[in-house]
């Protein structure tokens, strides 16, 4: 978690070393909008705390991440750039001038959820309440009581969801927030300590490979681009959120979509997932 001044100055100094190739005076006055002499004691203080991460390059008047860049402040997936560019990033500002790459976002249709739904849900996680809700799903369209112990808040890709213990079915629920309807009323304290949430607490391990109806060099291209390991992904969650990730894979556990060009990927441990899956 970035906090304080000196952590956003430095995750800047990599993520630019790191995604762009060099990092110079100009983009720290830009953003943190510091002097040149402050801007280079802010690289020199990064170089003092890590050493050997940045070379100084005079033709480029930059300075270059060396053979050996290991960052401290960033992860490895470009998506933590690229949300920066474009301004989904907490972080710092978007730059708005030479800094600025093209850029375009999608921009899904937004789930309607009330600030009157929310600040319940937000006071009986902190505070460990119950709540009588009314809760309209798919399968059951019919806005129907429920007393629900709210956990935690879940984002499954597509969407938001409440996980909370459920009173009427005896079990942690996933409730999608926009179908929560009225106002939740407040039903005091827990009656007692809650099971275990075995579904979260559980981890595993779900393994894919190309759909091998594929060609050879659609097989090969699949392996490039999820950077595969011996032909495989293998990817680690929450038992409570592999069916999530199924669905944002696009991987259909139940039948192979006809083209395999649209399926592109199959699960192969799926005796081992199913237990967790929903039905």
């Amino acid at each position: 978690m970035i906090k304080t001044t000196t952590e956003r100055r430095f995750w800047l100094i990599e993520l630019l070393a790191n995604w762009e190739g060099r990092i110079t005076n100009g983009h720290l006055q830009h953003y943190f909008q510091l002097g040149r002499q402050q801007a280079s004691k802010v690289i020199n203080q990064y170089q003092d705390a890590y050493a050997d991460q940045l070379m100084y390059c005079a033709s480029a008047k930059s300075f270059l991440p060396t053979p050996t860049f290991k960052p401290e402040y960033i992860s490895i997936d470009v998506a933590e750039y690229l949300n920066w560019i474009s301004g989904q990033s907490a972080h710092l500002p978007l730059a708005d001038d030479k800094y600025q790459l093209a850029h375009a976002i999608l921009a899904p249709p937004a789930r309607k959820v009330s600030p009157h739904i929310m600040r319940p849900l937000v006071q009986a996680i902190r505070q460990g309440e119950r709540l009588e809700v009314d809760y309209g799903a798919v399968s059951n369209p019919d806005n129907g009581g429920r007393i629900i112990v709210p956990i935690r808040f879940v984002n499954t890709g597509r969407r938001w969801h409440l996980r909370a213990w459920c009173e009427k079915a005896q079990d942690y629920r996933d409730f999608v927030l926009s179908r929560l309807h009225g106002i939740p009323s407040p039903e005091g304290k827990c009656l007692g300590p809650l099971p275990a949430d075995t579904a979260w607490q559980t981890q595993l391990t779900l393994r894919f490979k190309p759909d091998p109806r594929l060609t050879d060099a659609q097989q090969a291209a699949l392996i490039h681009d999820y950077d595969m390991t011996n032909g495989e992904l293998i990817l680690t969650t929450r038992a409570a959120l592999a069916h999530y990730l199924l669905q944002e894979m696009q991987v259909n556990i139940k039948m192979l979509d006809g083209n395999p060009a649209a399926q592109q990927l199959i699960l192969l441990n799926h005796d081992e997932i199913k237990p967790w899956l929903f039905t």
